[in-house]
């Protein structure tokens, strides 16, 4: 019973599901505009990557590569205490901007190594019957590479979750964040993570399940 009144404190007293559902929803509000974003920018580093105009490539690769190879905390701080810092953006919004550019690396990368996995033949194959190059996109390249990327694609959008963890350092108030708020104000911190911890992981396997639903239905 002892515990049951332990849980009753730590997550329900005073309010605090309400302050955890609050800091749950910036962290999807986060993760949900920097996964839209961050896939939008990264086809179209994609397609510059590949393209055949040598300035736009050397600026995609160099992009890609630096983002990639940096800490996302390291980029977050960057762009809050540094770039923007004067600008007045909230620091959600930079939060925004900052994952959206460090999926959009990761997200040119697997198009990329996608697009390189598809066979050749079949597009030319569709070529020759009279598609034009977007019906043979369409009809062709695309569900090929949608199979491809998505196992990828999946993990990218789980590990974007994760990452939005490091945001209390400017300042939002986020999942992580309340958590750490309430185990230090209940003096709990075993219990009151190991929950933020299911929190995260239900987050995820929802995510996996998504992706498993759609597979099904496709299937069908």
């Amino acid at each position: 019973m002892e515990f049951f009144d332990l849980l009753h404190k730590i997550f329900l007293k005073d309010g605090g599901w309400l302050t955890i559902l609050n800091g749950l929803w910036v962290t999807v509000q986060i993760s949900a505009l920097s996964l839209l974003i961050g896939t939008l920018l990264g086809s179209l580093l994609c397609f510059f990557r590949m393209g055949k105009i040598a300035p736009l490539r050397i600026l995609a690769e160099v992009y890609i590569s630096i983002i990639r190879g940096s800490p996302v905390l390291m980029l977050l701080m960057l762009l809050f205490y540094g770039v923007f810092a004067r600008t007045g953006m909230s620091p959600v919004l930079v939060a925004v901007v900052t994952f959206s550019l460090h999926t959009a690396a990761h997200v040119a990368e697997l198009l990329r190594a996608s697009l390189m996995a598809l066979d050749k033949g079949q597009v030319e194959a569709a070529r020759t019957l009279g598609f034009s190059k977007f019906q043979a996109f369409k009809l062709v390249t695309l569900p090929q590479l949608a199979r491809i990327a998505k196992p990828v694609y999946q993990s990218t959008v789980v590990n974007l979750i994760q990452w939005t963890s490091v945001v209390g350092y400017v300042t939002i108030t986020d999942l992580t964040r309340v958590i750490n708020n309430i185990a230090s104000r209940t003096m709990q911190p075993m219990i009151t993570i190991m929950g933020g911890m299911i929190i995260y992981l239900a987050l995820s396997y929802l995510i996996y399940g998504l992706f498993h639903l759609s597979d099904r239905r496709r299937a069908k």
